[in-house]
């Protein structure tokens, strides 16, 4: 199911990784944020939004090595933010979308605002479609289900197609096999 996952997604220009172990899909993340320059300055931030994907990691010490990260997400910082990081629940194979419950507003912020967002998905939590991903999410008990398929893309304005004008110009997505198992 990843592979079929990561052709539809990629279809819709998102970019796919897959690691073995969080701590892998860790150091990737932190090369990704060094290498696309975020610092300490306005428009340069990166936000990380709490999540199961962060227990037991040393948050204040990937603070100091990447100036700029910040695992605190307010509105003001996420509007200044570069990179916007959160975990989706559930990667649906058969449009390459993500789905997850974002009732908690930091992570509609991390996801919504920022130029990149990076989403964490455990690669055994693919799902085949919309009909398998509410019999997991309901509904009723839900104030928020975000479905994400790929960067932000209207054609609205003269009918020309435009990336990341309501929302991020680039999806990142980092599947970990650990984080509720291979497929």
């Amino acid at each position: 199911m990843f592979d079929k996952f990561k052709t539809r997604a990629e279809a819709v220009s998102s970019e796919v990784y897959r690691f073995k172990t969080g701590t892998e899909a860790l150091e990737f993340i932190v090369s990704f944020l060094k290498k696309e320059g975020v610092s300490d300055a306005p428009k340069s931030y990166a936000l990380w939004a709490d999540s199961p994907f962060l227990k037991g990691v040393d948050c204040k010490s990937i603070e100091s090595d990447v100036p700029g990260l910040k695992f605190e997400v307010t509105r003001e910082l996420a509007v200044d933010s570069l990179v916007g990081i959160s975990e989706m629940a559930y990667g649906l194979s058969d449009t390459g979308s993500l789905v997850a419950d974002q009732t908690k507003i930091e992570d509609r912020l991390v996801s919504t605002l920022p130029v990149i967002h990076i989403a964490i998905v455990g690669t055994g939590n693919i799902l085949d479609g919309k009909a398998e991903v509410f019999k997991k999410i309901n509904p009723g008990n839900s104030r928020y289900i975000a479905f994400i398929t790929g960067p932000s893309r209207t054609a609205d304005i003269e009918r020309v197609l435009t990336i990341g004008v309501h929302g991020p110009k680039r999806l990142i997505i980092v599947f970990v096999d650990d984080m509720g198992g291979a497929e």
